[in-house]
């Protein structure tokens, strides 16, 4: 979302990229940072209704496009979320996510049940974890804000800590190039308070964003110079 984006792409002092990858609405920024290129990539606004696009269709895409045009090393999903206080989620916490996985993709077919859930373990990141002291956990996607019951018992019996709109997709993209990636996430919400989460989330989302911005930088000092295996 650009209320995510933009305060980091101020922080790093990236230029924007004319012409990403139009007619796609999403929108890109590059420079020079800690010996790297970096690259953040936004999924845009919708035209027909001006507000930013969500969900796992537009994250695939914008990391489809990204992918083809940049060529990462590295991919770091990073975006606000929810989060389960079960699995110790607090507002304005940060996570590194383990795993993705879909919980509203639901395909009681053999073979394509395992597919719908669509896990991807993510490339370990224990030292950045030690080193930033975040906290770590599973990371589910769906394109609601609220769940179903379903959804609900899927997220707590595999004890899902996040719970975001874009991060399975970003994965599976990722896996098609064959980057390494990991989440970065900040909570906004807790999924298993009681609150409406739409009402924690516009509450919380300036908070949150903060805590991102104020992640990453010391995430892209780390990962400088460093192979996927040292993260």
């Amino acid at each position: 979302m650009t209320a995510e984006a933009l305060p980091m792409v101020e922080s790093l002092g990236l230029q924007p990229d004319e012409q990403f990858a139009s007619p796609a609405p999403c929108l890109s920024w590059s420079g020079q940072h800690f010996g790297m290129q970096i690259h953040i990539v936004q999924n845009g606004k919708d035209s027909e209704h001006n507000v930013d696009n969500v969900g796992t269709v537009p994250a695939a895409l914008s990391t489809f496009l990204a992918c083809s045009r940049f060529q990462p090393d590295l991919i770091i999903s990073v975006g606000t979320a929810g989060g389960f206080q079960s699995q110790g989620a607090a507002i304005g916490d940060v996570f590194l996510g383990t795993t993705t996985v879909n919980h509203d993709r639901r395909i009681p077919i053999p073979g394509f049940d395992k597919y719908g859930v669509g896990a991807h373990t993510a490339v370990p990141t224990s030292h950045l974890q030690k080193a930033l002291k975040f906290k770590a956990g599973m990371v589910s996607s769906g394109n609601s804000l609220d769940y179903t019951e379903q959804d609900m018992s899927f997220m707590t019996s595999n004890k899902v800590a996040v719970k975001d709109m874009e991060a399975a997709a970003v994965a599976w993209v990722a896996a098609m190039f064959k980057a390494p990636m990991f989440c970065l996430k900040s909570i906004t919400d807790i999924v298993d308070g009681g609150r409406p989460p739409q009402e924690e989330f516009l509450e919380n989302l300036q908070r949150a964003a903060t805590a991102l911005q104020e992640a990453i930088l010391p995430v892209l000092k780390f990962v400088s110079g460093k192979t996927a295996a040292e993260l």
